[in-house]
């Protein structure tokens, strides 16, 4: 067997094909030797169906899952491809060549190992005379070494990142999202439990399909890669389908490990910058959208050191509710009598830099837009197309509306001052549209484009992506947005289990996260505003509370907080994360910071005799000595007894500095 290895920071990916040249297949993967070959003889099925297959055909395999499946105008769907060549091995990258001369198809599976994270991807060509369809079009197949525990992230709106697990003797277990966008219900996220610790996500946006199956020799394979159409994927002659990436990780470090690792690989994709402290007006005022409200908001808002003002729905014409607007991308002047130009200029004034909404994907029936191209509507032919939340989807899969989208963006971001986009997405693409073009594949890739357009021609504008609160999160917006939301739900203990949901496969620096005065969905207990502050400052700081009703002493108590989360965002954006036991650590090179959280489950009323509780850190060097407050403890201490928690108060960030 010819292999190939790809060597990570403390993992290496080994990859090998047989003489015989009909698959490649996994080695090995991991910190060590992983335990995938197959000991002993087949019987009943082929050889092909038992192997670690790194990418299985239909044609080479028959009665295990398979990532391939190409028909032709003969109804036939199997292929049978032979290794050409490894296309030149370049360092950490790797394309390993495969031809099926009889069909005249082309299968090149793509490597790239960055840090600890391994991507992959296909490429598959028409080399003959004829239209082929893809019926399947997997990205990859994942051979896991160890473990038959798979965890997941599923939920719903307001209930996002809610952690899982299901175990495997053996069997299949699927998720997935056919809305046309990523969802709410799943993330394209799975990962094992154990001390060494596998996840695989994948980078895609639209509909989307992963499972997890464990074979009757009891080793473990995760597929990930886009949902296929009912009609497949038309592939003409010539032409070449590339996969969207699937990402692979391992740690030696365990489930929090692996959290890590991810996080390194988003911070390698994303750029470098301080997030500045926002406020959003929506919770404030929603639709009644006034400038001198707005102006009375931002006054406060820069009081206590919020950095940048984001005006939120309801700023364009005809928006005095959800039912009109959209698709019309024009300034209310009866909200804004000086214009946008002379409110972004009250703004600077005080300090604060501009920000603004917009949901350029929809549009509203009622809308100028919708009666002057009403061919842009995404609909299912001879039907009425799906009215969701009082609006409608343009067709992101046509160039023309691709390039409304882009013109309206560039033209508000050339005309006006506007330092932060909030990018939103408030319903699923449901309706089929053309069903001879591949409307999801389109669709993503034109929004990509957009958002790459938007980094090049406008850098200085930071974009958060948001989709009726997380249900656009996936590695391949984490690549072009600068934040993501995760939820609608702001009540803190709710939001707090959302977030620690979230940290399992996105970074930090991705988790926009605010303070407001919401109450929870789930769980309606009170915590105090220091407690809401600490879950915000876990992430990018915002503030989304109606300022006009804070007391003095409310706007006292978020200043403080403020300048306290100024002097470390950098950290939370840029350090190494450790889950607690009852919080979460972020570890830099000579400072940590702690948020502990009482969640009110244990004995917080003193009612019944105790002892103080101690949090034990994470992530220090047990040889060097640290302050907390004002005293001094060796590493070994705090990683073995801890720090004394307060119970008598709900919450506390504690900053861990490095004294030697």
């Amino acid at each position: 067997m010819r292999t190939w290895t790809l060597r990570g920071t403390t993992t290496s990916y080994v990859v090998g094909v047989p003489e015989h040249g009909q698959w490649a297949q996994l080695v090995a993967w991991g910190p060590g030797p992983a335990p995938v070959e197959v000991v002993g003889t087949e019987h009943f099925v082929p050889r092909a169906d038992v192997e670690p297959l790194e990418y299985g055909v239909r044609g080479v395999r028959y009665t295990s899952p398979v990532e391939l499946v190409v028909s032709g105008p003969d109804g036939s769907d199997e292929l049978r491809p032979r290794f050409t060549g490894d296309g030149g091995e370049a360092g950490d990258e790797l394309a390993l060549e495969f031809a099926d001369e009889t069909r005249g198809v082309g299968v090149v599976l793509h490597y790239r190992m960055v840090g600890d994270v391994v991507e992959r991807w296909v490429s598959v060509r028409n080399d003959g005379t004829d239209e082929l369809t893809l019926q399947r079009h997997d990205s990859a197949g994942f051979v896991v070494p160890v473990g038959n525990t798979v965890k997941y992230l599923w939920g719903e709106w307001n209930s996002e990142f809610q952690q899982a697990s299901v175990t495997l003797p053996r069997g299949r277990f699927t998720i997935g999202s056919a809305q046309g966008i990523t969802g709410h219900s799943y993330s394209p996220f799975l990962a094992t439990d154990g001390e060494v610790a596998y996840g695989v996500q994948l980078a895609w946006s639209g509909s989307w399909e992963m499972s997890a199956d464990v074979d009757t020799t009891g080793l473990l394979r995760v597929q990930a890669g886009r949902s296929a159409s009912s009609l497949g994927t038309r592939l003409g002659p010539g032409q070449t389908w590339d996969s969207p990436k699937a990402v692979g990780a391992c740690s030696a470090e365990g489930p929090d490990g692996l959290a890590r690792t991810f996080h390194e690989y988003q911070r390698a994709g994303s750029r470098k910058r301080v997030p500045k402290i926002l406020y959003n007006s929506w919770f404030a005022t929603e639709f009644d959208l006034r400038a001198e409200h707005q102006l009375e908001l931002a006054r406060r808002a820069a009081g206590i050191g919020v950095e940048t003002f984001v005006v939120d729905d309801g700023w364009f014409v005809g928006r005095s509710d959800d039912t009109g607007g959209l698709g019309d991308w024009e300034v209310d002047a009866a909200k804004f009598p000086r214009g946008l130009d002379g409110f972004i200029a009250d703004l600077h004034g005080l300090g604060l830099d501009f920000g603004l909404w917009i949901e350029p994907e929809s549009v509203s029936p009622t809308s100028q837009l919708a009666q002057q191209h009403p061919e842009w509507i995404l609909r299912t032919s001879g039907r009425e197309p799906v009215l969701v939340r009082n609006q409608l989807l343009l067709d992101l899969s046509r160039d023309d509306v691709a390039e409304f989208i882009w013109s309206t963006l560039d033209r508000l971001l050339s005309s006006y001052d506007i330092s932060y986009l909030k990018w939103d997405a408030n319903r699923p693409r449901l309706d089929t549209g053309d069903v001879r073009r591949d409307v999801d594949g389109l669709a993503v890739t034109n929004l990509y484009a957009i958002l790459d357009r938007l980094r090049t021609r406008h850098p200085d504008v930071s974009v958060e992506g948001c989709a009726g609160g997380g249900a656009r999160v996936d590695l391949g917006m984490a690549a072009r947005v600068d934040t993501l939301w995760p939820s609608d739900n702001t009540a803190p203990l709710d939001r707090l289990k959302i977030q620690q949901g979230f940290r399992t496969g996105f970074a930090p620096h991705l988790m926009s996260s605010w303070v407001t005065d919401a109450e929870g969905t789930h769980d309606g207990r009170q915590r105090s505003l220091d407690f809401r502050f600490h879950v915000a400052m876990a992430g990018v700081l915002g503030i989304g509370a109606d300022l006009s009703r804070w007391t003095d002493a409310q706007l006292k108590t978020a200043a403080r907080h403020i300048e306290q989360y100024k002097g470390f965002r950098e950290l939370i954006a840029e350090s190494k994360v450790y889950g607690l036991g009852s919080g979460v650590q972020y570890v830099g090179p000579r400072k940590s910071v702690v948020f502990l959280w009482e969640t009110g489950d244990g004995n917080v009323r003193g009612t019944l005799p105790g002892r103080p509780r101690r949090e034990p850190l994470a992530g220090l060097d047990p040889a060097k000595n640290y302050r907390v407050g004002d005293h001094t403890y060796p590493g070994s201490y705090l990683l073995q007894v801890g720090v004394v928690v307060d119970d008598s108060a709900d919450s506390h960030c504690l900053v861990v500095e490095s004294i030697d």
